[in-house]
């Protein structure tokens, strides 16, 4: 199996070896014009589906890229769009003939405009905002167009910092009633102190944003920009890892973080959150979730926070990141539109924290495991000794010296992984056979099978997926849904990604290197099929047992990013469904029964409704009495759904023998993050049906296997 993967390594050295480029090629070594010829190359011979760069490429990029720069129209002018747009169907003739033309205009205009906006959001900060007036600021700015001139970039940039400032105002006004009603004698600051005071702090943010941070911006650092929109038209997974990113990449793939444990993603101009590291920080205080946007930063030793609304991603993170025991608080949106301040403590972020961990509950007088896999780790280095599939089986042979009866393995929020370890941890379930077909461009697929006879775990199995169960994971539901081998519980589908990506180094396409760094490239070079033929690109892995979710009407699966990679489907494998133990068909009739009729799932579905009518809103009052009532309403709103974080169930779930074991020599606070998940699981509804389906099983299992015993017998 690992064998495979270095043939592929040395396959794409190989196709690299009579193509390397030399700076001397050029007439002009200039290191852009190299750079973007490398990757047009790379991205020709490696990509699973290359485009063909034409007028159509061009006229998306240019539309792309003049969103990316400048997304909410606060730089630009409509004559800037007129000079750009002479470029709209040249950029691909560029692009081609390593000419970046385009990429200096619009960089040296967006500099200029940049600097005339300095002075434009001073000249605004500097006059008082007038919040009895009755007007609207509206945050969809896709069908706006570009102004025509000062006045009318002066008066945008009114509003989106009226917009900016309602909320500290807003925060102030708070303070001060809070601080009255603590101390009768307090003597509160009058409305016109604390709107100079929000003020304040919105030109102090910006100040930051401006001259700490774009100020900062080198022209590599923007000329990444317009590379990764490049490389990005081809589908979402490809992407250029610029020199300076190494840095953090490389301390990601150490193993330890120092920070609130989250990982955040860029979208439009705003940072959110994408990943909460199991056992870390910010996992532990329970405040943040997936998908909430940081919108400010304060940290403990200053009294105003920094808004991080248009930051990249990499400055707002040097905000949030921070020594072990330093408070952080952070301001954030939550998907039901309510803002909330979450104080957090910083903490060394273990990744081992990511790695599987089990629980044993009891249920009626029976014994179940539970396994959480965050993710399909592997140390490729030392994969026979840390990868997600060992570290599993080990999991499950406590469990069993425990008296496991069914096992839920838990994939919710798994974002995906290494192939191999899916591919092996598939095989602890099965006796042996296909788990996932890998298509190279225009070649037959490659079929990965277990070839391992022996099967970790033969009894009652549910697997618990997501809209963010995705990669290795969607490939893990599928074998074991194709096969029949364990029920599906979860989201209506799942992420939805089918692709396989490679990271390929720019520089060893470079022979007498004489320009620097040039960077890294992952290019997707594969798609993946179940081994029923289908793919789950776009469409994931439909659950058996369909059930609402908090990103149920959410936008957040494969199908919802810019150029996807289309579905497709190719012959299945010769596989042969598991047939032992007990009757699927029922025990998914019956979970879906009591889904249907479970009112702690009616009132989660209600509230997804409700976030998703949140998210829809764009227009926003800056009349303060008018937004504050909206505030209000909208916390009033979310108090209906408090019984969804009250729910408990009536499980009790413990560490295994193993670990209790452990506890008596641990430093590390094992038992405390033990103590905290299994809190977490007796509240989940999720998993109590998980456990009553592997009931279902478990009554199944002796009357199916009787039967076959029986069939043996006659034939």
């Amino acid at each position: 199996m690992k064998r495979n993967y270095k043939v592929l390594s040395l396959l794409l050295l190989l196709a690299f070896a009579s193509c390397s480029f030399t700076t001397k090629k050029f007439n002009n070594p200039d290191k852009d014009k190299v750079l973007v010829q490398i990757i047009t190359y790379v991205l020709e011979q490696l990509h699973y589906d290359p485009l063909d760069i034409d007028d159509n490429f061009s006229a998306k990029f240019f539309d792309d890229y003049i969103e990316i720069l400048d997304p909410v129209k606060r730089y630009f002018y409509e004559s800037d769009y007129a000079d750009f747009e002479k470029f709209k169907l040249t950029i691909d003739d560029q692009v081609k003939a390593a000419d970046i033309t385009f990429f200096n205009v619009a960089n040296d205009r967006m500099l200029q405009r940049i600097a005339e906006v300095k002075e434009i959001y001073k000249e605004v900060l500097s006059q008082p905002f007038d919040y009895t007036v009755n007007e609207e600021f509206d945050t969809d700015f896709e069908d706006k167009p570009f102004v025509k001139n000062r006045k009318q970039m002066k008066e945008r940039w009114r509003k989106q910092l009226k917009f900016s400032t309602i909320s500290n105002y807003d925060d102030l006004m708070k303070e001060e009633i809070q601080k009255k009603e603590n101390n009768s004698d307090y003597v509160m600051k009058t409305e016109t102190e604390i709107e100079q005071e929000a003020r304040e702090s919105t030109l102090k943010t910006l100040d930051i944003y401006f001259d700490d941070i774009l100020d900062d911006l080198t022209r590599e650092d923007w000329f990444a920009i317009y590379v990764n929109t490049i490389v990005e038209e081809f589908d979402p997974h490809t992407y250029y890892l610029a020199p300076n990113n190494r840095e953090d990449f490389d301390q990601r793939m150490s193993g330890k973080l120092e920070g609130i444990g989250a990982r955040l993603q860029k979208r439009m101009d705003y940072i959110k959150v994408v990943e909460l590291i199991s056992g870390g920080p910010a996992w532990r205080s329970r405040e943040l979730d997936v998908e909430d946007i940081i919108l400010k930063v304060k940290q403990e030793d200053e009294d105003l926070p920094v808004s991080i609304v248009g930051m990249r991603i990499s400055d707002a993170v040097k905000y949030i990141k921070g020594p072990k025991d330093t408070k952080v608080t952070l301001t954030v949106k939550k998907v039901d539109g309510t803002i909330k301040d979450i104080t957090i403590v910083r903490d060394v972020v273990e990744l081992v924290e990511t790695y599987a961990k089990a629980s044993v509950v009891e249920k009626d007088g029976q014994k179940f495991g539970v396994i959480n896999l965050p993710s399909f780790y592997a140390d490729f280095k030392d994969y026979d000794n840390l990868n997600a599939s060992i570290d599993v089986r080990k999991e499950i042979e406590r469990l069993k010296s425990d008296g496991m009866q069914g096992l839920v393995l838990d994939l919710r929020n798994n974002g995906g992984g290494s192939l191999p370890a899916v591919v092996d941890l598939a095989g602890l379930f099965i006796k042996d056979g296909p788990i996932v077909q890998v298509r190279s461009t225009d070649k037959l697929p490659e079929v990965y099978k277990d070839k391992d006879k022996s099967i970790s775990w033969d009894g009652p199995l549910v697997i618990l997926v997501n809209e963010i169960s995705a990669s290795a994971s969607e490939i893990m539901a599928a074998a074991m849904q194709d096969y029949k081998r364990a029920i599906i519980i979860g989201s209506k589908q799942t992420y939805g990604k089918g692709t396989v990506q490679n990271v390929v180094d720019l520089n060893r396409m470079l022979r007498s290197n004489s320009i620097g760094d040039v960077g890294s490239l992952a290019v997707t070079t594969q798609k993946y099929y179940r081994i029923n033929g289908g793919s789950v690109q776009l469409e994931g892995v439909k659950s058996d047992v369909t059930v609402p979710g908090r990103f149920s009407f959410i936008n957040v699966g494969e199908k919802d990013k810019d150029n996807p990679l289309p579905w497709d489907e190719i012959a299945p494998a010769t596989y042969t469904p598991w047939e032992n133990y007990f009757d699927y068909n029922a025990t998914v009739e019956n979970s879906k029964h009591r889904m249907e009729n479970n009112e702690q799932l009616k009132l989660i579905e209600e509230n997804a409704k409700w976030v998703k009518s949140k998210i829809d809103e764009t227009v926003y009052s800056l009349n303060y009495k008018t937004y504050k009532a909206q505030m209000e309403a909208n916390e009033q709103e979310a108090k209906k759904f408090d019984a969804i974080s009250n729910y408990q169930t009536n499980l009790t779930f413990d560490s295994t023998s193993y670990e209790k074991h452990l506890f008596e020599q641990d430093t590390t606070d094992l038992k405390e993050k033990r103590d905290r998940w299994h809190e977490s699981l007796s509240k989940d509804i999720y998993i109590e049906e998980a456990l009553n389906v592997l009931e279902d099983l478990k009554m199944a299992y002796p009357i199916k296997k009787l039967a076959a015993t029986k069939d043996a017998v006659k034939n």
